[in-house]
């Protein structure tokens, strides 16, 4: 009984701690989906290029989202077409450190870790960047990318708040719930002394902080306040860098989440590009740069703890994302019970001559097709629905069908209508 209750209480507080940062990056991830210029897009993030990935991750440090708030953003980048290595570029250097982290790192771990921790996150976001392009190739080409975004429409608030919290927030619902979950049994499993009790010196000791920082939840900001602590326990600076790297950048939700939305394969590169850097980062530290640099700051510290974000916007924040995850699990419902009530008894020899065809691009996965097959079965009149991303187009089976409704409901989700076949 104690432990389900310690598991209740770190589920809660992991919730409280994520929330805030993470619709923080629903907002931006609506902000991107609205303003930012598509074809300044396909300019500097669209190409699988080094100068792609590399602006990405110039794009990604100063921006203070965490490893939660950095998913919705990062995948929005991707699917308004920026090429998977400029994604995964970002969703690398963004969560390791901000322009508040830096600040924080300076006042409490020396100017060395806060010129060191973006540094770093820039290598390792290009070094993954890098070679997402080089092993995971695009599925679509730039061009077929720049061609669906031509006609660019005009946004507004309600499209930024829409997408934010409504689209994007149905992507990645399931997968970050199992992540936190799975991230809310690891805090119970683990103890909370487990950096404290080993004497974790060298490459063990660095190994050791990685094996279990990859799954915990810490953002860049918060991290810093413990690795203090940690440094006067006797961290050495480089296992502490370690920790500042893979804390923020890595967390069961966001290995879920990017392994569903870009790929197992790309989530294999993503993971060993933070490794391999955190590692090399935290050799080098230890080799040429003299813990005295880092140990005065930590010792001015002392014991104090800090409140990065003001209680009440924590509970807050946890609460409105509550009430959306419980919106969206009854939305998805909804459109189920409709789309099941709908598609009865169509005959059999109907399936082979659809009462519309229509062109519908930018599918270009499963998730894609099902998307948009469940809200087209959700409309009225129709009785199913199969999409065929391979040829961009979608046949529909049903009476009175609106074609331009259609249409517009494709544009509403996300993907490109290209009008009857």
């Amino acid at each position: 009984m104690e432990y389900i209750i310690r598991y209740f209480e770190a589920l809660l507080s992991l919730t409280i701690d994520m929330a805030p940062y993470l619709l923080l990056g629903f907002l931006f991830a609506g902000l991107l989906k609205a303003f930012l210029p598509q074809n300044l897009m396909n300019r500097y993030l669209g190409k699988s290029s080094f100068s792609s990935v590399l602006n990405a991750s110039l794009l990604g440090i100063p921006l203070p989202l965490c490893s939660c708030g950095v998913l919705p953003a990062g995948i929005s980048l991707h699917k308004n077409g920026a090429s998977k290595g400029s994604s995964v570029s970002f969703l690398i250097s963004t969560p390791q450190t901000g322009v508040d982290s830096i600040l924080v790192t300076w006042s409490m771990l020396g100017l060395p870790f806060a010129i060191i921790r973006p540094i770093a996150a820039l290598f390792t976001g290009v070094m993954g960047g890098v070679l997402t392009n080089k092993l995971e190739p695009e599925e679509t080409t730039t061009e077929a990318a720049e061609e669906t975004s031509t006609s660019r429409k005009k946004y507004s608030i309600h499209t930024v708040f829409h997408y934010a919290f409504v689209e994007m927030l149905n992507d990645i619902a399931k997968w970050l719930i199992i992540g936190l979950l799975i991230a809310a049994f690891i805090s119970v499993v683990i103890p909370d002394n487990f950096f404290v009790d080993f004497h974790m010196t060298g490459l063990l000791g660095m190994l050791i902080i990685l094996v279990a920082s990859i799954p915990l939840y810490i953002c860049a900001t918060a991290s810093v306040p413990i690795a203090a602590v940690l440094l006067l326990k006797g961290l050495s600076p480089g296992a502490l860098l370690v920790f500042l790297m893979a804390g923020p950048a890595t967390n069961a939700a966001t290995m879920t989440v990017i392994g569903k939305n870009l790929g197992k394969k790309t989530l294999v590169i993503y993971l060993s590009a933070l490794i391999i850097g955190s590692l090399i980062f935290g050799y080098l530290i230890d080799l040429f740069l003299p813990g005295a640099w880092f140990l005065p700051l930590a010792h001015a510290m002392g014991d104090h703890e800090h409140e990065i974000l003001p209680l009440w916007l924590q509970y807050a924040s946890t609460a409105f994302l509550v009430v959306m995850l419980i919106f969206n699990f009854i939305s998805k419902q909804r459109l189920k019970m409709k789309a099941s009530k709908t598609a009865v008894n169509v005959p059999a020899f109907s399936l082979n001559i659809p009462s519309l065809v229509i062109g519908v691009e930018g599918m270009t996965c499963k998730k894609c097709q099902a998307k948009v097959e469940m809200n087209i079965k959700a409309l009225d009149g129709v009785t199913q629905a199969v999409a065929e991303p391979e040829a961009n187009k979608v046949s529909i089976y049903g009476n009175n069908l609106d074609a331009q409704a259609i249409g517009k409901l494709m544009e509403d989700i996300g993907y490109t209508y290209t009008g009857k076949q």
